[in-house]
């Protein structure tokens, strides 16, 4: 019996339910089902099978299942794909939804007619996204091709710069004046379908000036005569076109917001940033937090290509083996000093930054997913930093006693093989790693508050170069109060 997709990824997920395996979502199923059919479909040995399992497989999924499928697949695949969807709404939702490698690819393969089919149907912020993959000429080119008024707000939300208010925003959007009554609105929507921005309508004043907004169930629930000064409700949060993305991102998700509206210095209304609109820029926000955290220029979300891959990774761990090379000159600058008991210390370094970058970490990520969520402002930054430093202090004291005592343990029962004092030897490892502890505690405390000022992403203080330099000062600080503090007991 032939089973429906739905039917097989309902399967597939059962059966790894009741197999004990990892348990995975009904869409990562759908995704690996879908790509085993393309690869197989695309295996097949004569260009006439290949084509009619495509056009098959296009008819039985939707073009948002298709847009995540294609981008594991090879560029001529792709662009195949994108071929044998059927409608020119079908081929927008692909568009939007894929990454932007698959658009290239595409976009590579169609003509600028077939382009410009493709963005009259689109909202103009979908069509400035799509269009962000083409070069500026040829992105002139096209969008000459349109009807002056499309092209026209296509433009005006270019102008933009990228990761702002201005770039989210949609300028297609219902607006009246106060006087303008609930029918009219009405009969001025069904008359222009195209808009898709309906569950908000804004009310202006004689100067143009944003004054409220109409939902979408005020307006049908009330008189049609009524005039929609009457049922509009105030505009509490309005942004401007440079406000960046993470404040919209923050208004949006703290007030509950399902458009923002976007205006200019004047008043009037340039724009609204839907609900949607946000979703996508928090998962950019979210690719680009975790890439800086990992320490890489890869874009999370999109399956690049093995070297381009690793071009984004190695330049952050040049900059980590080179970090290393000077942790390996600061151990040997000590190689002087050892002998008797700093002999034996020097075997705790890799708990020492173990444990320091650890605790660093933590402080760093606490303080970095607290200014993502708003909760850090200028009045309580010393504050906060204040209450980190006091965890990260009595975390690594308590750590340090803990561990000096396990070495005072083993001293004692002549492990270690150090014809000294165990007490001494479990103060030096005790007090070396509290010592150490403290450095990784300011470290992750002060780095992430020093790249924000400085307006780069404070993830960074999460990443691999901030990890190198705790280890190089942990290990100096632990080297010194070893050396110090042996001299002063031996």
């Amino acid at each position: 019996m032939q089973l429906s997709s739905e039917e097989e990824v309902t399967r597939a997920v059962e059966d790894t339910a009741t197999g004990g395996g990892l348990l995975e979502s009904k869409t990562s199923h759908l995704h690996d089902l879908l790509q085993e059919k393309l690869e197989q479909a695309f295996h097949k040995q004569t260009s006439t099978v290949v084509h009619h399992d495509i056009v098959k497989i296009a008819s039985e999924h939707a073009p948002v299942d298709l847009a995540y499928a294609a981008s594991r697949l090879p560029s001529q695949a792709r662009t195949m794909i994108y071929e044998n969807l059927m409608g020119i709404e079908a081929k927008i939702e692909f568009m939007v939804n894929t990454d932007s490698s698959t658009r290239v690819a595409i976009l590579r393969h169609i003509s600028d007619e077939d382009m410009k089919k493709l963005l009259e149907h689109m909202p103009p912020d979908e069509a400035v996204d799509v269009l962000e993959d083409i070069s500026e000429r040829r992105f002139r080119r096209v969008v000459e091709m349109l009807e002056a008024s499309k092209a026209l707000k296509i433009r005006e939300i270019k102008k933009h710069r990228r990761n702002t208010a201005g770039r989210l925003m949609t300028n297609e959007f219902f607006a009246f004046s106060m006087d303008v009554t609930i029918g009219q609105a009405s009969l001025h929507i069904r008359d222009n379908p195209g808009i898709d921005l309906t569950r908000q309508v804004f009310v202006l004043n004689q100067a143009g000036e944003l004054q409220g907004y109409v939902p979408a169930r005020n307006m049908i629930v009330n008189a049609p005569h009524l005039p929609l000064k009457q049922v509009m409700k105030p505009i509490l949060h309005k942004v401007t076109p440079d406000t960046s993305r993470e404040e919209v991102v923050e208004i949006v998700e703290r007030y509950k917001i399902s458009a923002l509206c976007v205006v200019d210095p004047s008043d009037s209304l340039l724009g609204v940033i839907t609900y949607e609109d946000v979703l996508d820029a928090l998962e950019d926000i979210n690719d680009e937090t975790i890439a800086n955290m990992a320490g890489t220029a890869e874009k999370v979300s999109e399956h690049e290509p093995l070297v381009k891959r690793f071009f984004s990774r190695a330049p952050w761990l040049i900059v980590t083996l080179c970090a290393g090379l000077i942790n390996v000159g600061v151990m040997s600058s000590f190689q002087n000093y050892v002998g008797g008991v700093l002999t034996f210390v020097m075997f705790f370094v890799p708990l020492i930054t173990g444990m320091s970058g650890n605790i660093g970490i933590q402080c760093s990520t606490i303080l970095v997913r607290s200014m993502a969520l708003g909760l850090i402002s200028l009045g309580n930054r010393t504050e906060t930093a204040l209450k980190e430093l006091l965890v990260g202090f009595t975390t690594g004291t308590i750590f340090g006693v803990i561990c000096g005592f396990i070495v005072y343990l083993l001293d004692f029962a002549g492990i270690s093989g150090v014809d000294v004092s165990p007490a001494a030897v479990g103060l030096i490892v005790g007090t070396g790693l509290t010592g150490a502890c403290l450095a990784g505690t300011a470290l992750g405390v002060f780095s992430p508050l020093f790249f924000i000022r400085i307006g780069v992403d404070p993830a960074v203080a999460s990443g691999p170069i901030v990890t190198a330099f705790n280890d190089f000062l942990s290990m100096s600080i632990y080297f010194l109060i070893a050396i110090g503090l042996s001299a002063l007991l031996f």
